[in-house]
């Protein structure tokens, strides 16, 4: 069952308090916290060593999910919570498409990267179920054609980052470590 959502954000102090509060709950369908989850993905592009704005971009991909109000796992209740329009809508209002494309795109990555079979293999019991709420694969044909568009490339990197930023034993830091750079990107 749905759950209220959470009042929109209204600065990026709000954000920052959105992942302080929020962030502790379970990421539905995998082992860690959002913030964890959010943790492990920023660093992950760090280390590959990402420019600012795809690191930006890594740690607040999933801000959707926190926002949208629903409670639970909603890939169990067959519901596609569409978390990567949401929060790209909402890091617009302080980001530019630097740090939104990529989290706007990272699902429609997900569906691409899905035409390899060991991609696919690899995917988290939720990451299968809401990659089949989210279209499934992508054709062959539209695979290419996504990796034609502008910025499929860091949307890419993003989602790798993604699957692979689920591990509950693994500490990376504290969002206060990342902040900082959220706040520098961000347009005055």
């Amino acid at each position: 069952m749905p759950s209220m959502p959470i009042s929109s954000p209204s600065s990026l102090s709000d954000l920052r308090q959105v992942f302080l509060s929020c962030g502790g709950s379970q990421y539905t369908g995998e082992p860690v916290t959002h913030l964890a989850h959010a943790l492990q993905t920023a660093h992950l592009a760090q280390r590959a060593g990402a420019g600012d704005a795809l690191v930006v971009a890594a740690l607040l991909h999933d801000v959707g999910h926190l926002v949208s109000g629903h409670a639970g796992t909603p890939t169990l209740q067959g519901i596609d919570d569409r978390h990567e329009h949401t929060g790209a809508d909402l890091l617009g209002c302080w980001f530019g498409e630097d740090v939104t494309a990529p989290v706007r795109l990272h699902v429609e990555a997900k569906r691409a990267l899905a035409t390899d079979p060991r991609y696919l293999r690899a995917l988290s019991a939720d990451s299968l179920r809401s990659l089949a709420l989210q279209g499934g694969p992508m054709t062959p044909d539209e695979a290419a054609a996504f990796r034609m568009k502008p910025w499929a490339t860091a949307s890419m990197a993003l989602r790798r980052w993604d699957d692979a930023a689920k591990n509950p034993d693994w500490r990376v830091g504290e969002l206060l470590d990342f902040w900082p750079l959220a706040e520098s990107m961000a347009r005055r």
